[in-house]
């Protein structure tokens, strides 16, 4: 695109790269988006075109500096902060509670986005596009096969149970998830009231289990659900994102 009529130094050539990084970053704000995590199309379209601005300003820019030949500019500083602006992006979306990290797969692909949209401002739109592609990749053929080798590790999960009080129920739910092979890392009273949540207007409590094992969850969220006098029973697994 050399040949293109491009004034003061811009023109088609930064136009088409920052194209490129619009389309890559919006691409993994939509997969993102799909799955409704913390961030999602616009967070990652903007990292990504933010990053390219970036690094067109640092390729492109100050030439009107450069002309005269007595000042010598490094490209690559300014793209290089790039990544340590990106820190408190990342601090923002990832979560530490009741000893659990989240959020961590989410600040590692704003990183990553922004790296794309880098590699395509700086010229490199095939490294561009294989980086995104291989994001997908590992996005949608590892999670399967994490399913399919639960024999490898433990995997965690935490089940949310609202019971009957009063009547011994929570040493019965222990039990039934030692039985079911899971350890329990971790146990949590969420409320205990009396709210009518049945006819009999009997008091209840809920309970949060985070537990770890090589057991079948979705057998055990059935046993504890089929526990007399158990109300609710929900699972989540400990996400990674």
């Amino acid at each position: 695109m050399s040949g293109v009529y491009e004034p003061f130094g811009e023109g088609w050539t930064q136009a088409a790269e920052f194209g490129i990084a619009l389309v890559l970053s919006g691409a993994i704000g939509l997969e993102r988006e799909i799955r409704q995590k913390a961030a999602g199309l616009r967070t990652y379209t903007v990292v990504g075109l933010g990053a390219a601005l970036f690094t067109l300003i640092s390729k492109y820019g100050f030439t009107d500096v450069l002309r005269s030949g007595l000042v010598q500019v490094d490209p690559s500083r300014m793209a290089a902060q790039i990544v340590s602006g990106l820190g408190f992006i990342g601090a923002g979306v990832i979560f530490v509670q009741r000893g659990s990290v989240r959020g961590l797969t989410t600040a590692a692909t704003i990183w990553l986005t922004a790296a794309i949209g880098s590699a395509a401002a700086a010229g490199l739109p095939v490294l561009a596009l294989l980086a995104t592609g291989a994001y997908f990749l590992l996005a949608y053929g590892l999670r399967p096969l994490a399913h399919r080798l639960p024999q490898l590790g433990s995997v965690p999960a935490t089940y949310r149970i609202t019971y009957r009080a009063g009547m011994g129920l929570l040493r019965e739910l222990l039990a039934e998830v030692t039985r079911g092979g899971f350890t329990i890392v971790e146990l949590s009273t969420l409320s205990s009231s009396s709210r009518e949540l049945e006819p009999t207007h009997q008091a209840t409590a809920e309970v949060s289990l985070s537990v770890l094992g090589r057991g079948d969850q979705d057998t055990l969220t059935t046993r504890l659900a089929n526990i007399s006098g158990v109300l609710a029973c929900s699972r989540s697994s400990q996400p990674d994102e």
